[in-house]
């Protein structure tokens, strides 16, 4: 382009460009003399076969190794391992959504372990609704309401023997707490570490609300005791395994959905609001809104995996929604790489599986590697294990 082409293109007036630059297929889109970039594809033909193998790997080889060969079989996948997996990727759908809100949209967050817990509060109402008169005192209240000698269910268990209910709850409840909180943060224009303190605050406060035992969320204890989810016994191996397929069904879906997320004029306008806020203002966006939208994504994502994992771990209490948790999904994010979507996802596997090693072999060791491990990425790997292999396979062409 000449220069006088360039001084009328900043100066908004149309320039007749060449007609293979008009082309809306490869070079982009031009609107009012600007030449727009071309959407790019949700994956590339590399990541969809990637993609197909993640999900015949969930979907196909891990039942027919749990299921099918035989327990005394070197290829057999355990029980144990299962549940591992399967809790992990919760781990996981939390981890893509930090990435949402803290790598595309710059807002580091250190409460997203409420919402993951709110998802698996409301899972876990339905759950003991499901137990019957199968508990201890033959009732049906839960045990724990017949212990503090209560007589009738409290109002916020109205549509705890609901399914369908309980899916609308497991999303509308994590969503409505993080559209109000947000709501009035992004409009008070609260960032930085003043928003991440805010929202450890705020889960901490959650914490000590939900110990109380006259809240009726079954005080220190929480729930547990599952008998059947649907009518159907949840301790069978065919049950573990359908929710363990869900699981990484769903996270394969979010993957999926973040992608076409990112790669759209939301994404992009996300990732203007982290790197310079102001100039988007500027420039006749309102970043409250794009905020405020992801934000309320992201704790909606949690609390999904938060529904996810209390059927498989059995059990749900306010220690899920500790600071160190939230800090933890942070980590996840920090170490697998940042802005990067699969990063994230890694990031969970590596850390929680080496928390599953270390607090079994070395447990008096597990909190001073979890932190050796995070000032050692922030250090040295400022993008994480995606990061460090992009700028490998970049050395190695």
């Amino acid at each position: 382009m000449s220069g006088a082409d360039s001084t009328a293109l900043e100066a908004g007036t149309a320039v007749q460009l060449p007609p293979v630059a008009r082309s809306d297929k490869v070079s982009g889109v031009v609107r009012g003399g600007v030449v727009l970039p071309a959407k790019r594809p949700i994956l590339s033909g590399a990541g969809w076969s990637a993609f197909i193998v993640a999900l015949l790997l969930v979907c196909a080889l891990a039942p027919l190794l749990n299921l099918v060969v035989p327990n005394d079989s070197p290829l057999h996948m355990s029980d144990y391992a299962v549940a591992l997996v399967g809790r992990i990727m919760c781990y996981a759908i939390c981890a893509l959504a930090m990435d949402l809100i803290w790598g595309y949209t710059g807002i580091l967050s250190l409460g997203h372990g409420m919402f993951f817990a709110l998802g698996g509060y409301a899972m876990g109402m339905y759950l003991m609704r499901q137990i019957g008169r199968e508990g201890n005192y033959k009732s049906d209240l839960p045990d724990f309401m017949v212990f503090l000698d209560w007589k009738t269910l409290p109002w916020h268990w109205t549509f705890s023997d609901s399914f369908i209910a309980t899916l609308i709850l497991i999303v509308v409840v994590p969503g409505l707490v993080a559209f109000v909180f947000g709501f009035f943060a992004f409009r008070s224009r609260i960032k930085g570490v003043y928003f991440s303190i805010i929202t450890q605050a705020m889960t901490f406060a959650a914490m000590l609300l939900f110990f109380r035992n006259e809240t009726g969320f079954g005080g220190n204890n929480g729930f547990t005791d599952f008998k059947r989810i649907v009518g159907i016994p949840i301790a069978t191996p065919s049950m573990r395994m359908f929710l363990f397929a869900l699981t990484g069904v769903i996270l394969l879906a979010f993957f999926l959905f973040a992608r076409w997320m990112v790669g759209a004029k939301f994404g992009r306008v996300l990732q203007a609001i982290r790197d310079a806020e102001t100039r988007v203002m500027f420039s006749g966006y309102s970043p409250v809104g794009y905020k405020l939208t992801i934000w309320t994504i992201s704790a909606i994502m949690c609390g999904v995996a938060g529904a996810l994992y209390v059927p498989q771990v059995g059990i749900i209490n306010p220690s899920e929604m500790s600071p160190a948790n939230s800090i933890e999904i942070a980590i996840w994010a920090a170490v697998g790489g940042r802005a990067t979507l699969v990063g994230p996802i890694i990031g969970a596997f590596v850390v929680s599986g080496a928390k599953s090693w270390l607090t079994v072999a070395y447990p008096e060791f597990w909190l001073y590697f979890l932190g050796t491990l995070f000032i050692a990425v922030t250090l040295f790997l400022p993008n994480g294990i995606v990061g460090l292999a992009r700028t490998l396979k970049r050395k190695t062409k």
